[in-house]
């Protein structure tokens, strides 16, 4: 492929993820309420189930004020728990509360539901073929660094 190409590629390919990452979300009520960070601080809790406040700082590229102030505003809404380490008292643990575990689901499922609702207005079947064959390279994209 021609360099021209090439970044002709990227550059619609990205245009096109990020318009459709940003319509996803818009078309979940639930996670509107919360800011992109405290969305995916809240993600990377349920991925990890629980994690160090320095820990969700270091991956989120932030700050550890700046997370603090998140998981502030996410214990403050309820979405969280805190509790000391018993192995190190020095050390505080989050988790989800079952507040947070409901939002993550009830958000998770809007923007499922959206998007298969988008992919049978649009699609034809042999392009939801196609969308389905591109999930493996997107994946490998997601995974690098």
């Amino acid at each position: 492929m021609s360099e021209e190409k090439e970044v002709q590629l990227v550059s619609e390919l990205r245009f096109v993820i990020g318009r459709l990452s940003k319509k996803i979300r818009r078309n979940s009520e639930t996670a509107g309420k919360l800011s992109l960070t405290e969305r995916s601080t809240m993600a990377l809790i349920f991925q990890y189930g629980e994690i160090l406040p320095n820990e969700l700082a270091s991956m989120e590229k932030i700050t550890t004020q700046s997370m603090s102030q998140i998981l502030n505003n996410l214990l403050n809404l309820g979405l969280i728990n805190r509790r000391i380490s018993e192995l190190d008292k020095r050390k505080v643990i989050i988790s989800l509360s079952d507040e947070g575990m409901n939002l993550i689901h009830k958000s998770r499922s809007e923007k499922d539901e959206w998007l298969n609702r988008a992919i049978e207005a649009t699609c034809t079947a042999e392009e939801q073929e196609i969308l389905k064959k591109a999930l493996m390279p997107l994946a490998k994209l997601v995974e690098f660094d």
